[in-house]
């Protein structure tokens, strides 16, 4: 599995450190450039401090401000407007699928049913068609 020829940065929001690290480094061997957020006000923190990055993988499941309302602000401020937004949740009901889409999510996918190499093809696979490759 190959990122496009051109390096992505993607940046994975999570409050989970484990998994976070996990799909950091599985990111990194794919030769994207990663940057992590470890809650919703740690990733408006740095989109608002000029961050641009191709690709944003959102929780659903934080603290105080959770995915969707993150993609709300994110929205809201026109943080990030090229970015594609893909959620990774472990919610994986139709209702919370919808309201990712609804709110631009490119994609949704659940946590509990991918392995992080499975991730990794998805969002490739996102990124492709976005570019229509």
């Amino acid at each position: 599995m190959e990122a496009p020829a051109q390096a992505q940065h993607i940046m994975i929001v999570d409050d989970d450190s484990f998994l976070l690290d996990m799909y950091a480094m599985r990111f990194t061997q794919a030769k994207f450039q990663v940057t992590t957020a470890t809650s919703a006000d740690d990733a408006l923190t740095k989109l608002r401090g000029g961050l641009k990055p191709d690709v944003m993988l959102l929780d659903v499941v934080m603290p105080a401000v959770d995915g969707f309302e993150l993609l709300e602000k994110i929205n809201a401020e026109h943080l990030a407007p090229d970015a594609i937004k893909i959620y990774l949740s472990n919610l994986g009901q139709d209702q919370d699928i919808e309201r990712g889409k609804s709110l631009g999510a490119a994609s949704y996918i659940v946590k509990a049913n991918s392995t992080p190499s499975e991730v990794l093809a998805h969002v490739l696979e996102v990124i492709k068609q976005r570019h229509g490759v």
